[in-house]
C-alpha cells in the first residue's frame, strides 16, 4: 500500500499528451494517410514539381489551389508547410482557417490581420535532428475560400499586400469564380484536377494492405466509381466497409454492393431493370436470372409500377436520374438524337427536383418521356 501511496504521480504535461493521443483503431483514415511531404501527393505532377522547386529557392509567393473536393488541396499546402518549417516552428508559422469558422470582414481584420503582422520568430534547433529551410515569412490557410463573404476578400486584399514581405497567403476553394478577381491576380493559380483511377487505385490499394484488409479488384473499382475522383471520400468509404466486414465473425469479405449501399448509390442491377422496362437494351447477362423478364415490358403500366417500386425501396429520385443518365448516355447502341432527347429530360428534371418538385412524379416524368425517346 506505501509503495503505491508513494508512486511519482504523472505530470499535467504527460496527462494532457495523453490526453490529446487518438488511438490508432479511431483515427479515420484520411487524417492517418495524409501525405506527410508534398510527394506523397497522389497525381498532380505540374503542382507537385513547382512545389517541389519552392523548396529548394523558399521564395514562395500567395498561392490559390481550386479544384474538386478531395484532389489534395489542402493536404498539399500542410505538406508543404510542414517541410518548410519543420514541427517545431508550424504552429507559431502557419495559421490554418477552414469553413468551419467565421471568416467575414470582422476576422479579417482581427484575427488573420493580427496573425499577418507578427514578424516571423528566429529559427530554433529542430527536435528531431532534421533541418529545415524555415524561410522568414509565416503561412496563412484559408480553406474554402470561396465561402467568404465579398467584404471579407476586399479587406484581405490590402493585407496581403501590406504584409506580403513577412506573410504568404494560399487560398484554397472548389469554385475560382467565386474568388474575387482583385485577390485572384495577387496569386500564382494552381488547379487540382479530379484522381485519375490509377492513382486512386494504388493509394487505396496501399492503405487496404497496411491495414491488412482484403479487397478485389471490383471493389476498388466500385471505390472509384462511387466516389467520382475524390479520393477522400473513396478513403472513407472504405474505412466503412472494413468496419462493416469486421463486425461479423468470422468478418465477411468486402463485395461491390457493399461499396454502393454504403455511397447511398442505386445497385447497377436495378438501374439496369429500370432501363430495360424503359425500352432500352441491357445486357441481361449480367443480370440474375429471378430479374430476366419473360418477354419485354414496355408502356405506362410497368413503368408506374417500377418507379413506385423505387421509391418505396428508398432511393434518392436526383441519384436515379444521375445514373440512368449516364446508363443512356454511354449505351453502345443508342443513336445521337435518342441521346439528345433523353438529355434534355434529364435537364429538366434536375433543375425541378432542385426547385422542390415531387421525386415520385417527376422519376416517372422521366421514365415515360425516356421511353418515348427511346421508341419513336
Amino acid at each position: 500500500m506505501a509503495s503505491n501511496f508513494f508512486a511519482k504521480a504523472p505530470s499535467a504535461k504527460s496527462t494532457t499528451a495523453t490526453k490529446q493521443v487518438i488511438e490508432p483503431p479511431l483515427q479515420p483514415w484520411v487524417e492517418k494517410y495524409r501525405p506527410k511531404t508534398i510527394d506523397d501527393v497522389s497525381a498532380q505532377e505540374h503542382t507537385i514539381t513547382v512545389l517541389q522547386k519552392t523548396l529548394t529557392s523558399t521564395n514562395l509567393p500567395h498561392m490559390l489551389f481550386y479544384g474538386p473536393p478531395g484532389t489534395g488541396k489542402t493536404s498539399t499546402i500542410l505538406a508543404l508547410a510542414r517541410q518548410l518549417f519543420g514541427p517545431d516552428n508550424f504552429k507559431n508559422r502557419v495559421l490554418e482557417l477552414n469553413a468551419s469558422d467565421e471568416r467575414g470582414i470582422s476576422i479579417v481584420r482581427e484575427k488573420i490581420k493580427s496573425f499577418a503582422r507578427q514578424t516571423p520568430r528566429a529559427q530554433a534547433v529542430a527536435s528531431d535532428g532534421k533541418t529545415y529551410p524555415c524561410p522568414p515569412y509565416k503561412i496563412i490557410i484559408l480553406d474554402e475560400a470561396d465561402s467568404m463573404t465579398q467584404d471579407a476578400q476586399g479587406a484581405l486584399r490590402r493585407i496581403m499586400e501590406t504584409y506580403a514581405r513577412i506573410t504568404r497567403f494560399c487560398l484554397v476553394c472548389n469554385y475560382v469564380t467565386r474568388i474575387i478577381e482583385p485577390l485572384a491576380s495577387r496569386c500564382s493559380k494552381f488547379r487540382f484536377t479530379p484522381l485519375d483511377s490509377d492513382s486512386s487505385s494504388l493509394r487505396l490499394a496501399h492503405i487496404a494492405q497496411c491495414e491488412n484488409v482484403p479487397v478485389s479488384k471490383p471493389v476498388i473499382d466500385a471505390l472509384i466509381n462511387t466516389s467520382n475522383g475524390d479520393l477522400r471520400r473513396a478513403i472513407t468509404y472504405l474505412q466503412s466497409a472494413s468496419r462493416l466486414s469486421s463486425s461479423t465473425q468470422p468478418p465477411t469479405p468486402i463485395l461491390p454492393i457493399d461499396i454502393q449501399e454504403i455511397a447511398g448509390v442505386v445497385p447497377d442491377n436495378v438501374i439496369k431493370d429500370f432501363a430495360r422496362v424503359l425500352g432500352i437494351d441491357v445486357d441481361d447477362d449480367e443480370m440474375d436470372i429471378d430479374d430476366k423478364p419473360s418477354q419485354k415490358q414496355n408502356g405506362f403500366d410497368p413503368i408506374r409500377k417500377k418507379v413506385k417500386f423505387l421509391m418505396r425501396e428508398g432511393y434518392s429520385a436526383s441519384q436515379i436520374i444521375s445514373q440512368l443518365h449516364d446508363f443512356v448516355i454511354f449505351h453502345p447502341t443508342l443513336n445521337g438524337r435518342k441521346k439528345s432527347a433523353c438529355a434534355l429530360v434529364f435537364a429538366e428534371a434536375d433543375k425541378a427536383l432542385c426547385d422542390g418538385a415531387d421525386e415520385e412524379l417527376w422519376v416517372l416524368e422521366v421514365g415515360l418521356r425516356v421511353h418515348k425517346s427511346v421508341m419513336s
